[in-house]
């Protein structure tokens, strides 16, 4: 069932999206070689619980760790450790969930360790691209599907491929909520968009083939060929004229 949100839940999950927007922003000005994604996790939480925010990743379904930290080849749920440690020239995706008075904000961000090369780079852009190309769908009256076609699209277009097991969600007091919002799809399909849907749209690309792998952790998802991935999300709000995104930081680059 698609919740629409009320004046007051909007307020609630703005303020989820501003703190979420924050760790973003330090992440930005801490993320550097020698670093573990251990410390990234301690950087989410701290910036989180300063913030008046909860994780609310940790716990869930028994995660350990209040961010998902994704490094290179691995694409999602990658479970923050002292042993990864961040070294030049990679791509560092951290998904987060910030709770604030029982609703949440939902958002990702791939980082860039040091320079990188221009194979990653043209990844990160590309990927980007397909969030904000898929948001010009985000109206009243449109679909679902219109949203998924475009990610699908633009990733496409340039020879990458989209993740089909796992997609973007609805959001509000429940982390996960309908309707679902797969990175492919068809012009017209799936949900009416309706003013007061809270949408996280989160492009997962692949360098390579469209094909993963869940390592033993129950957790962990890795491109199966081993090449390079990237995830963008963030949390959007329907309304009346469009969309309004909840999950960036005042000045972040689009």
């Amino acid at each position: 069932m698609i919740v629409i949100k009320s004046e007051r839940e909007i307020k609630l999950m703005k303020e989820a999206g501003r703190v979420v927007g924050l760790v973003f922003k330090r992440l930005e000005e801490s993320i550097k070689p020698g670093m573990s994604t251990l410390d990234i996790d301690a950087i989410v939480e701290s910036t989180m619980l300063e913030n008046d925010c909860i994780p609310a990743e940790k716990g869930y379904y028994g995660y350990p760790a209040s961010a998902c930290v994704s490094v290179n080849d691995t694409l999602i749920h990658g479970i923050p450790s002292s042993k990864i440690i961040l070294k030049e020239g990679d791509l560092v995706s951290v998904d987060i969930v910030a709770t604030y008075k029982g609703y949440n904000a939902d958002a990702c961000r791939t980082f860039k360790v040091g320079t990188v090369t221009g194979r990653a780079q043209r990844l990160l852009d590309v990927t980007k691209e397909a969030f904000f190309n898929a948001l010009e769908f985000v109206k009243v009256g449109n679909h679902i599907g219109d949203i998924s076609h475009e990610i699908q699209r633009t990733v496409e277009s340039y020879g990458y491929n989209v993740v089909r097991e796992f997609t973007g969600h609805g959001i509000g007091a429940s982390m996960h909520e309908d309707p679902n919002i797969p990175n492919y799809g068809k012009p017209g399909s799936g949900a009416l968009i309706q003013k007061g849907m809270a949408l996280a749209i989160e492009p997962m690309v692949l360098e390579g083939k469209a094909a993963v792998r869940q390592l033993p952790d129950g957790w962990t998802i890795k491109s199966r060929d081993g090449k390079l991935t990237c995830h963008y999300e963030n949390t959007v709000i329907v309304t009346d004229d469009g969309y309004e995104i909840i999950t960036m930081y005042e000045g972040e680059e689009k």
